[in-house]
């Protein structure tokens, strides 16, 4: 695996290392010993499924808070997202800022989303399925959502989303959730 460091604190864009003859390839997602190496999480607790049939459907931007908070490792295995984290950690030179990339199932790049960052995606194609870890289980009152569209952060949205969920609609301010 090859590990890129991000201009956000602790992230990471991770791309697959192929092994390719004439049946295809074969390819690494998680190894603890790289992990390890890169001093990143090795622990996974679950393991999620998320497809989303329509382009411009968004999910997110969610994060847990402490001591729920939880490492993620997201990739897209059909169809094509741009996914977008934003640094929620205040304590850190990198607080309040937000990073987009295209995740899709040719180019097979992950984002590992560190503890502390809100994440989201939009579908850039129909059909589009991702897989992700996760380092903690899910705690519905540890759970905040960042609104998409927050005019702080202003995250360059590659297209308006046009499906969120009631949820995500309701997402809040950052000024809120981090009480500047």
């Amino acid at each position: 695996m090859k590990f890129t460091a991000i201009q956000l604190n602790d992230a990471y864009l991770i791309d697959l290392e192929t092994r390719e003859d004439e049946r295809g390839f074969f390819a690494r997602y998680f190894c603890e010993k790289e992990f390890s190496d890169a001093g990143l999480n090795t622990t996974w607790v679950q393991v999620n499924n998320s497809l989303s049939k329509t382009v411009g459907t968004l999910r997110g931007l969610h994060y847990q808070i402490s001591p729920h908070s939880e490492v993620k490792l997201v990739r897209c295995i059909k169809g094509g997202i741009w996914d977008v984290i934003v640094d929620m950690r205040n304590h850190s030179s990198t607080f309040g800022q937000w990073y987009g990339a295209e995740l899709n199932s040719n180019n097979r790049t992950m984002m590992y989303v560190p503890k502390g960052f809100a994440h989201g995606f939009v579908t850039l194609q129909p059909d589009s399925e991702i897989i992700y870890m996760v380092s903690n289980r899910y705690e519905p009152l540890s759970e905040r959502t960042l609104i998409w569209s927050d005019e702080t952060v202003a995250i360059n949205w590659p297209i308006t989303p046009l499906i969120i969920s009631d949820k995500d609609k309701m997402g809040r301010q950052f000024k809120d959730l981090v009480k500047i």
